[in-house]
Parts: structure tokens; sequence; C-alpha cells
């Protein structure tokens, strides 16, 4: 450390498979002074398998506003720093976005080791049209606000791209289907996992499908914009897992 100020570099960690780290992302976890972790506990495990030995500090929604001024000193100061995530690309519906806006603020370094995220592998394999695409962040869980995102749909020309959690699973797809039952729609769950799923269908057809039996892992839901013929091979093929 010396006169000049550390940099904050936010690291992409794998959604699911550990050998979706990048090589450079192994690198700068080692080499930094400290590692901000979503939940340390989870992250733990991710850093012993790659043997890596940075202290580590928890950094999340409830602790952002008091922590985040100490941080930044510490930028200052000299000291690089890593923010990662419980799963996936930090900054996206997590509290990375506080301490970047934090760290630009004050005028200090900032960089990205970017590597795995769930939005795209779900677009992507959704077969849906990609060249122009909405990421609405997690569906809201209030009925209400559900209901207004789900009416905008209708005449959204985007294909539009939202988390669920397991519990929101059943809700989301409800409203798609009442609202735009001939809809296509995807839902991707446990990306790169050993029981990854992709049910591809109209809004009916694949709330029916996970309406047998309990949701269970992490969800992407992705909406196919009003106009486009359905990605299937058939305008009338069933929901397919």
């Amino acid at each position: 450390m010396g006169d000049a100020p550390g940099t904050l570099t936010l690291v992409a960690t794998p959604i699911g498979n550990l050998g979706d780290i990048t090589y450079r992302a192994v690198e700068i976890l080692k080499s930094v002074d400290l590692i901000l972790a979503e939940d340390t506990r989870h992250s733990r495990r991710l850093l012993n398998h790659f043997a890596i030995s940075t202290p580590l500090s928890s950094y999340h929604d409830h602790n952002e506003a008091r922590v985040t001024p100490g941080i930044v000193e510490r930028l200052q100061r000299g000291e690089n720093i890593a923010l990662i995530t419980d799963a996936g690309t930090p900054g996206v519906s997590d509290p990375g976005f506080f301490l970047v806006r934090a760290v630009l603020e004050a005028g200090l370094p900032i960089t990205m080791a970017p590597g795995a995220n769930a939005v795209l592998p779900a677009l992507v394999l959704s077969g849906f049209p990609c060249e122009a695409f909405v990421f609405a962040g997690f569906a809201p869980r209030k009925p209400g606000e559900l209901k207004r995102v789900v009416d905008a749909l209708e005449t959204e020309p985007r294909t539009t791209v939202f988390y669920a959690s397991p519990h929101q699973l059943h809700k989301v797809l409800a409203a798609l289907a009442d609202r735009l039952p001939e809809r296509a729609v995807a839902a991707a769950r446990e990306l790169t996992k050993l029981h990854e799923q992709i049910v591809r269908g109209t809004a009916v057809e694949v709330r029916d499908h996970f309406a047998q039996g309990e949701a269970r892992g992490e969800f992407v839901v992705v909406v196919r914009g009003v106009g486009k013929r359905r990605g299937a091979a058939r305008d009338d093929e069933p929901a397919q897992a």
C-alpha cells in the first residue's frame, strides 16, 4: 500500500457449477486485502475450494449503510478490496449497487471481473429473440404490483426476464397465465447445476407444469415479447422440460 488509493473490484462468482469461475477471478480474490461477501458462510465454501485465504467480511442489505464508510476509508488508504455476491454478478439485484455508488462518489477506482450470471443463460436457452431484452429484477411480491408489471407486458415488444424465488414462482406464472395465456414463456431452474431444467410453452402450459408439485431451486422466468411467434419448433408444441 502507498499513496495511491486502492481499487474496488466486483468479482462474478459461479451460479452453481464451481467450474464456471474464471482464472482471473481466482487470482484477484487471492491477491486483494479484503473480500466482501453477501453471506460469508456461503462464500467460505467457494473460497476454500480454490484455496483462497484472503480475509472475508460480510456486506449485505442490513449493514451496507453502516459499513460502507469504513470500506471507502480503507480504499482511500490504498487497500484493494473485492466484492462478491452469493452467486453471479455483484450489483445485480443485490447490495453491490450501494457500494458502487459510494466508491464512485468518492472518486476512487473501481473495476470488474465479469463472469457467471443467471440472466443471459436463461434468456438464450429460452429460444426467444434476445437482440433486445428487458431485465426486470425480482418479480414483485405484492399482488397489485405484480399485476401492473404483467399488464405492461401485454404491449412490451422485447423479451422480458425476471428472477423468481421458489415461493413466488406459482404466483408469477398464475398472473402471466391469467393475463397472457397464449404468450410464450420459459422458466429456468438450477442453471448450471445437476438438475438444470428449462420448461417452455405458453403461459398456461408452464403454469400447469409447475402446478403439479412444489417449486424447488432458484428460477428465472423469461416472457417473449408481444407480436412475436413462439420460439418453439411448432407454435402448438406443449411445454417441455
